[in-house]
């Protein structure tokens, strides 16, 4: 007897293309989002894959840790250099923020 098959055979091969792919390298997904007028690309990394790495959030100026989940965000017409990692809640909330990042006396500049 051969085991229970859990996936349809097709699945993912002639189905409908959507926004969101997988993408197994950094363990979560990537789409397109728009932001101000442009195209923006985003990647959803998991903690697991930011092992060992510390960025810096642009939208709150704090550092994320390192195996801490966040996104990669950058515009699609200026290509992968441009790209920055944000706190999930900061991304969702780039729209609520001032436009300047304010930073106390004693905050480090980075």
């Amino acid at each position: 007897m051969s085991p229970r098959r859990n996936r349809p055979k097709s699945a993912g091969e002639d189905g409908p293309r959507t926004d969101a792919e997988t993408s197994g390298r950094y363990g979560g997904f990537q789409s397109t989002e728009n932001w101000q007028g442009e195209q923006w690309s985003l990647r959803h990394v998991a903690g697991a894959s930011a092992a060992g790495k510390t960025y810096r959030c642009p939208g709150c100026d704090q550092e994320i840790p390192s195996g801490v989940a966040h996104v990669v965000a950058w515009p699609e017409h200026s290509g992968v250099d441009e790209r920055r990692h944000w706190h999930k809640a900061c991304w969702n909330a780039k729209d609520r923020r001032t436009t300047r990042v304010q930073r106390s006396r004693n905050a480090p500049r980075y």
